[in-house]
């Protein structure tokens, strides 16, 4: 033991790095055993589903898994297969996994495919964009909108998860949490932003949209990977050389908010024979119906644009259902910002893509005409 601690003592350098070595794997060794704990536990809860006995008459439900294997730089798919796949396959669902191969493939499947009980988006919001914009742009959008989507968080921003699932440190158990979420049919309706041009088609974003200087040096972060935690604060700082003060005009339309919609009754069956007779002879024998109210004409407000960045968002980051307005919030950031202020504030917005810093100003409209300078 004596001589031991001598070599320990002697070789100090050596025995405190392979004591740290040895405290970092042991930790990376029970971490994999708390993940693969969670895996089983999420499986075995998947199994009473799929255990659960059906009619000889009945087929099996159908889902369909939209998985962006490139999401999170490249590993959605191994996310994917290990800690979801297997629940869903343990809950006897019949599901079918579609990976895209590039950019825009899942609004142009969307757009054929065939009917199905559920739809899964597995990847990111630019996934989820993919999914939403095909899905509404169909010709029975009306019928197929009502198949319920299901999400599985696996890109490197999914905003949406923040609102549907509660926060996890833990990436295994946030997915698979997802992921039963989704088998237990945990529904809730979100708003859906539906962006129009003059000529192409229409797209549509659950999240919002960003127009500005914070989310053009923003897509640039990830060029200066070799500084570390200070990449973000580098990647606005060198933005302001290029040009300075970075300020966009544009011209804005709006409507106020508008009363929310009541929600669409279940469909009934349809009533007897002699019910509808007695409605049609009913309607026919009744005075007629008075003129129609005249509709009052909209009111749009306009506003002249001078800004660091307009950032359009619907509802979703907090979800209210008791609300009885529609409305998107419209952010127009501060244009007089010294170049100090725009490296803290787009660090910042990179944290929170949708945040309306102090200072901003802030509009709820139901409607809008962006106009951009040509």
């Amino acid at each position: 033991m004596a001589k031991v601690l001598a070599t320990l003592r002697q070789h100090w350098k050596k025995s405190t790095f392979g004591a740290c070595l040895l405290g970092w794997g042991g930790h990376w060794l029970y971490g994999k055993h708390c993940d693969n704990l969670l895996r089983r536990a999420a499986c075995q809860e998947a199994q009473a589903f799929g255990n659960q006995l059906i009619p000889a008459t009945m087929p099996l439900k159908k889902a369909t898994v939209f998985l962006n294997p490139a999401a999170c730089k490249g590993k959605a798919g191994n996310l994917f297969e290990k800690n979801a796949a297997p629940i869903l396959h343990l809950s006897g669902l019949d599901v079918t996994v579609v990976k895209t191969d590039y950019e825009g493939q899942a609004k142009k499947l969307l757009e054929l495919m065939e009917n199905t009980d559920l739809i899964i988006i597995a990847g990111g919001d630019g996934t989820v964009q993919e999914v939403v914009t095909g899905l509404l742009r169909r010709a029975d959008e009306a019928a197929f909108s009502k198949i319920p989507i299901g999400f599985i968080p696996l890109g490197k921003t999914c905003s949406l998860s923040h609102t549907l699932y509660p926060e996890s440190t833990n990436q295994v158990q946030h997915i698979t949490n997802a992921t039963l979420a989704i088998l237990k049919g945990e529904t809730v309706p979100l708003d859906v932003l539906q962006i129009k041009g003059e000529k192409e088609q229409p797209v549509f974003a659950v999240s919002g949209l960003r127009w500005g200087s914070y989310r053009d040096a923003g897509v640039k972060v990830s060029k200066y990977w070799y500084l570390g935690p200070l990449k973000t604060k580098a990647a606005h700082f060198f933005s302001t050389f290029k040009e300075w003060p970075q300020k966009h005009q544009a011209a804005l339309m709006y409507l106020g908010p508008t009363e929310r919609p009541p929600e669409e009754p279940e469909e009934k069956s349809r009533p007897p024979l002699h019910v509808r007779l007695y409605r049609r002879l009913r309607s026919y024998w009744s005075s007629p119906k008075g003129l129609p109210k005249e509709v009052a004409p909209e009111e749009w407000e306009e506003l002249k644009l001078s800004t660091t960045e307009l950032c359009i968002a619907t509802q979703n980051r907090q979800l209210d259902l008791t609300r009885t307005e529609d409305f998107m919030d419209i952010c127009i950031e501060a244009e007089s910002v010294s170049k100090g202020q725009f490296v803290h504030r787009g660090s910042q917005k990179m944290r929170d893509p949708h945040m309306c810093l102090e200072g901003s100003q802030r509009i709820q409209a139901s409607r809008c005409i962006l106009q951009l300078p040509e």
